[in-house]
């Protein structure tokens, strides 16, 4: 057992902070204790609070964790003109071993920066989803299925099966629920853009037919938005919808130019909206209608993006971006309050995995999912509102500790579960030449 004691707590978004409080973790890795008292118990540890502070652990909805490798190339440039002229060229040179050294450099800034779990979309998988157990995080994974590797049509296995849908199916078989579901493996098509009908129905089906989630791209640019509607005479959502796609809850990665009839459908199906400020303002995608999705009854959660597009997993920066661009880009300083804006990293991306049962607050009986932050800092004094200085003034640098599941996978400068100095000799010395020559 380890026990936290006379320490602030934030247990949720729209909980009063605590001060001077008791956290104890069970042997069984969830929380067995929040109080004002000390509980009557011998801990195996004794953590003190003395400035310092408990938040749940962060919660990253949409993210692509290997593209760590590809951190500061093609800048400068929109959407489709990167993707085509800089990270599809690319990425059609990476291999396993690439990845595998990528996905530890992403587990490794995760945990640093206070992020527990992971929804992560990206190619070779099942490598993504070894490192993740090995890392210790928790992740929702899929492999996203496009019409350039199945231009006519695909089955799951057999003759016209391709290396995609095989990649589906052995991470499906192979990782889903692993670990009392630590790891759980959603269904993934790209995103309208790169897909087809008949890719939407089967991908839907698949995801139906074995109750998981589905994870999609959505509206992220005007272009692409507009282009849609040419094609269909719909908007993405429309369509999407058209063919069963919102069937199964679903995470609808950006949202930035959905409009008032696209909120409707997400909120009557259970979707979520994840919001991706700093990659969206960065590739100068446009500003997402937060509000009018919240208002309409869409779950709206934060993510990072690739590292590629961002260049960062700290969702401080996140939470930060959501609280503040809204109220700028509609001249209402009233907008995302910071107790909106911790939710989507925190209770709303649990909901966006399904594990709002498990993490996104800090309660007894839910998993031991901390972030602990140092508050012995200039930018963290003084503290009128514990909230407002961890939305507005924090920072990753400022996590001391990061545990999931009971479990430190990050404390005081060292990383528990990655090799981070190995990680970046395999980056240097092959997963650049192999790319880059």
């Amino acid at each position: 057992m380890i026990l936290f004691e006379k320490i602030a707590i934030i247990t949720s978004a729209y909980e009063p902070a605590l001060t001077d409080a008791y956290l104890l973790v069970g042997d069984d890795g969830k929380i067995a204790y929040i109080g004002g008292t000390r509980p009557d118990c011998a801990p195996d540890r004794v953590i003190s609070g003395a400035r310092k502070a408990l938040i749940p652990g962060l919660v990253n909805a949409h993210t692509h964790l290997p593209m760590t490798v590809f951190r500061g190339f093609g800048e400068g440039c929109e959407l489709h003109e990167w993707l085509n002229n800089y990270i599809f060229p690319a990425e059609d040179k990476l291999d396993a071993r690439c990845v595998s050294a990528c996905t530890d450099l992403a587990i490794a800034e995760c945990v640093r920066f206070g992020t527990t779990s992971v929804t992560d979309m990206y190619m070779f998988e099942p490598t993504v989803a070894e490192r993740i157990d090995k890392g210790g995080m928790k992740a929702n994974l899929c492999r996203a299925i496009t019409k350039f590797s199945s231009p006519s049509g695909f089955e799951w296995s057999g003759e016209k099966s391709t290396e995609d849908t095989r990649e589906v199916l052995e991470l499906f078989e192979r990782w889903h629920g692993h670990d009392n579901s630590r790891i759980v493996v959603d269904a993934g098509i790209h995103g309208e853009y790169t897909s087809e009908p008949y890719l939407w129905e089967k991908v839907a089906a698949f995801a139906k037919e074995r109750n998981i989630r589905l994870h999609v791209h959505l509206s992220e640019t005007k272009s692409e938005h507009e282009e849609c509607i040419g094609r269909w005479g719909m908007t993405p959502a429309e369509v999407l919808e058209k063919h069963g796609v919102f069937d199964v809850p679903a995470n609808c990665a950006h949202c930035v130019w959905t409009t008032p009839h696209d909120h409707e459908i997400l909120a009557a199906h259970g979707a979520t909206a994840v919001h991706n400020p700093v990659s969206n303002m960065k590739l100068a995608s446009g500003f997402a209608p937060v509000t009018a999705m919240k208002n309409a009854g869409v779950n709206v959660a934060l993510g990072t993006d690739g590292v590629s597009s961002n260049n960062s997993h700290d969702m401080f920066e996140e939470i930060k971006a959501a609280a503040i661009m809204h109220k700028a880009a509609n001249l209402d300083p009233s907008l995302v309050p910071a107790p909106d804006a911790f939710a989507m990293a925190t209770i709303n991306g649990a909901k966006a995995q399904g594990r709002e049962s498990e993490c996104g607050r800090l309660a007894v009986g839910f998993d031991a999912d901390i972030t602990m932050l140092d508050l012995d800092a200039p930018h963290l004094y003084p503290m009128h509102s514990l909230l407002s200085n961890v939305v507005f003034a924090a920072r990753g640098s400022d996590v001391c500790m990061t545990m999931v599941r009971g479990r430190t996978l990050y404390e005081g400068g060292e990383y528990k579960t990655v090799d981070v100095e190995r990680a970046r000799y395999e980056i240097e010395h092959y997963a650049f030449p192999k790319i880059w020559g």
